[in-house]
């Protein structure tokens, strides 16, 4: 009896074989529909921008190759371009990272709160983003004349004496479009953030204070951060591609083009030449441009976010 017992407790235990087959095959299964979606509006739409960068094509005739003609055109011959890249880069590095440490601070902030008021308070500050008409009302508080917000308010106080012009003034158009971006700032990423606070062990905070965590800003840098890798490398994705690819803020409020450009970035050029001159070619070459700059700023990002790698 004790013999057939142990024989039967030695004996190896047969795997089920799930329904779907190999667990390869079950998750390339599952992930299929995504896949060909991804294939299908991302991998082969950027593999078309690649090769039509180097054609001339205006969408009537045939495309034709002409090498590396757009990029010697675009680094060399075009002046509004350097504008664009200046503009992109200015508004990428100031709103980039104040969007990005701002969404996450509001989500740390946030997740303080009891339930009701933490799903209360992610709708109000996620808002923002979900209206267009919002250009409406900063369009009123920045407007040109004695009717607008700012100026209607500094008239009163004695501070101006005429309308200041802050949405064709160049000295004023750029920090007017900062502001609303970063104001704008808490989106996708700020979802992020606050869905990770809410997934946290809180098992490994209490065994922080037992270890020495004396406060909650050793607690943010030492427990909480390093269990957040996942929602912060999304949260930057998110940030990153709206922080270059900005262009709606701009038009909507400065107009397209802005006065002397002062707004003007790679993504308002490149849909003139795709969608006003139909130069597509020479667009899909500023496409390019632009997704390298956003994959260097991820690679940075993800170098400076790999020191609280917790794998």
């Amino acid at each position: 009896m004790a013999t057939n017992a142990l024989t039967a407790k030695s004996a190896p235990i047969k795997k089920k074989k799930s329904k779907f087959g190999h667990t390869g095959f079950a998750s390339f299964t599952m992930l299929a529909p995504w896949g060909i979606l991804f294939i299908i509006f991302m991998l082969i739409p950027v593999l078309a921008a690649m090769v039509l960068s180097f054609t001339y094509f205006d969408m009537l005739n045939f495309p034709t190759f002409n090498g590396v003609d757009n990029y010697i055109r675009l680094l060399l011959d075009d002046d509004v371009f350097v504008i664009s890249l200046k503009n992109t880069l200015i508004i990428a590095v100031v709103t980039g990272p104040a969007g990005y440490l701002a969404s996450f601070v509001i989500a740390w902030c946030i997740n303080e709160f009891n339930r009701g008021w933490r799903s209360f308070l992610t709708l109000c500050f996620y808002a923002p983003t979900l209206s267009g008409s919002v250009y409406v009302i900063w369009n009123y508080i920045f407007s040109g004349d004695s009717y607008g917000l700012i100026n209607s308010l500094l008239i009163d106080l004695g501070f101006i004496s005429t309308p200041i012009q802050f949405l064709t003034n160049t000295s004023y158009t750029m920090m007017v479009v900062i502001v609303v971006i970063l104001w704008q700032s808490t989106g996708a990423g700020f979802l992020t953030f606050v869905a990770g606070l809410q997934g946290l062990n809180h098992e490994l905070a209490e065994a922080g204070a037992i270890d020495g965590i004396k406060n909650r800003w050793q607690e943010l840098i030492y427990i909480t951060i390093p269990q957040m890798k996942p929602q912060l490398l999304l949260g930057a994705v998110f940030t990153i591609s709206g922080s270059f690819a900005c262009g709606a803020v701009n038009a909507a409020l400065t107009g397209n083009p802005s006065t002397d450009y002062s707004t003007h970035t790679i993504l308002l050029h490149m849909d003139d030449y795709a969608f006003v001159r139909y130069e597509m070619g020479y667009a899909c070459a500023i496409a390019i441009v632009l997704f390298a700059m956003m994959l260097a700023y991820w690679f940075l990002v993800n170098k400076v976010l790999a020191r609280w790698n917790t794998d």
